[in-house]
């Protein structure tokens, strides 16, 4: 006797080939961007980015570590499909950092510093909003679980 499945039919292989496109994207800007942050010395980075003098070094660092962990979340779960679910978490943090980048940059009038982290914050909130419905994806848990029902 079979039991009907109650979750949602899988999302087409398009969709999710464009969310882990999306995702690895992602990962490598704020990968580097992270380690960039965390490793190059404060001069350094001033000369890259001018936001960096007027802001304390530890908020730098912290910067670059919540993007690097940021990055590793948007791969990890997902790819493991061990709590698959921290990676529309990691995707969603990214995009409260990249909020928080927009409004820093607007109230000093760096207008010219704004698309990139808008770009960054729209399409990281694309993949939490396509790792939460459309293109969702489950633990190998739920799947052995759902295929033991499905077989009895």
């Amino acid at each position: 006797m079979s039991v009907p499945m109650a979750s949602s039919p899988p999302a087409n292989g398009g969709l999710r080939t464009t969310f882990w496109v999306l995702q690895i994207l992602l990962a490598v800007v704020f990968g580097a961007s992270g380690v960039l942050k965390l490793s190059a010395p404060i001069d350094e980075l001033g000369k890259m980015l001018p936001w960096v003098h007027d802001a304390p070094e530890l908020m730098v660092r912290f910067i670059g570590i919540a993007e690097l962990i940021g990055a590793v979340g948007l791969i990890l779960p997902a790819a493991t499909r061990i709590s698959p679910i921290l990676t529309p978490f990691a995707s969603l943090s990214l995009t409260v950092v990249m909020t928080l980048a927009v409004l820093f940059h607007l109230t000093r009038k760096e207008f010219s510093a704004v698309p990139l982290p808008l770009v960054l914050g729209v399409l990281s909130g694309l993949v939490t909003w396509g790792r939460l419905q459309p293109a969702k994806i489950h633990s190998r848990r739920r799947e052995r679980r759902e295929a033991m029902l499905h077989n009895s």
